[in-house]
């Protein structure tokens, strides 16, 4: 499997384009002198976010060590990104794919997975934390008692998901940079992504500090559950892939602010992003006084904005949130 380096002149499909996104300074959203962001744009992979890397990544493993085989069902319980990239996989090297979602899917991501050829299972019922988690979860348990030959993704546990990202987001960070960063700003749902990132990114730069912005009324870290609005940040359950000692601090964003965060970033840097995105510019926002006078950010910007225009971008919407 290519990654940084080896990305051929002509690729064989749209997955051989997963990967090799920009690493693009934000000199106009954070202008003070000495302070230095850099942003991991992702939603710049083929299928729109950072989840087409475990998604490839998975799946060819899969067909490599043979827990996934022609005709194999896959199945995965998904707020839409990672359920868009194993479609978009799936389509090329022709397998089946059941996608589990729930009401707080964005209307975008729930037509391009029926035009990809997911099979969609909606649940309705929200579980005991209030969100839909445990309840899609529960649905994949049924559905691999039903269907024959299906095969779990398991993002929240599968150790293919950080690994995905060790190799590929950042091990491309660190050949893209110029010289060594003192932090890094990653959005946590599965933790796949902010564990493979941190274990890469303090290979290179043994004393960067971890930072992981979680959603309000997640309980990722411990925090008491309440409503969530924005799907692809927070979590109803604690992920097996979380390692804590790995994070250095966390910052917990509501979904006003990362709202705002994303107008934010489309005003001043013409960057259209995703709400999980203006989560982790808000998150910067809070930290700014804290941070030295000279002081270098990396940022993962995990998804695309055009699968918000009717949530985050849409004043109605964004007026319906509770106040801050």
């Amino acid at each position: 499997m290519p990654f940084a380096g080896t990305r051929p002149t002509i690729a064989s499909s749209i997955v051989d384009c997963v990967g090799h996104t920009p690493l693009v300074q934000l000199k106009r959203l954070f202008a003070r002198p000495g302070l230095s962001v850099l942003a991991k744009l992702e939603f710049m992979n083929p299928g729109g976010s950072m989840k087409d890397r475990p998604a490839r990544y998975i799946v060819e493993q899969g067909l490599r060590d043979g827990t996934i085989r022609p005709g194999t069902q896959i199945i995965e319980s998904t707020s839409g990104n990672l359920g868009v990239a194993l479609a978009m996989v799936a389509r090329v090297y022709g397998l089946s794919f059941t996608c589990v979602v729930d009401p707080k899917i964005t209307k975008a991501n729930l037509q391009i997975l029926h035009q990809l050829g997911a099979n969609i299972d909606m649940v309705d019922q929200p579980d005991d934390q209030g969100g839909y988690l445990q309840t899609r979860i529960r649905r994949v348990k049924e559905l691999l008692t039903i269907l024959p030959d299906s095969f779990w993704i398991n993002q929240y546990a599968n150790e293919l998901n950080w690994k995905a990202h060790y190799h590929g987001t950042g091990s491309e960070i660190v050949e893209q940079l110029d010289g060594p960063v003192d932090c890094l700003f990653a959005a946590v749902s599965t933790t796949g992504s902010i564990m493979g990132n941190a274990r890469r990114l303090r290979e290179a730069f043994p004393s960067i500090k971890i930072v992981a912005v979680d959603a309000v009324g997640s309980v990722i870290f411990g925090s008491p559950s309440a409503p969530r609005e924005l799907p692809g940040i927070g979590s109803s359950r604690v992920p097996e892939l979380l390692n804590p000692d790995e994070i250095d601090e966390v910052v917990h964003v509501s979904d006003r602010e990362s709202v705002q965060g994303c107008r934010d970033l489309l005003f001043h840097e013409g960057i259209f992003a995703g709400g999980s995105s203006g989560s982790v510019i808000a998150a910067v926002r809070k930290l700014l006084p804290s941070f030295p006078p000279s002081y270098r950010i990396a940022v993962i910007l995990p998804d695309r904005g055009d699968r918000y225009l009717d949530t985050v971008y849409d004043d109605d919407w964004a007026s319906g949130l509770p106040s801050l």
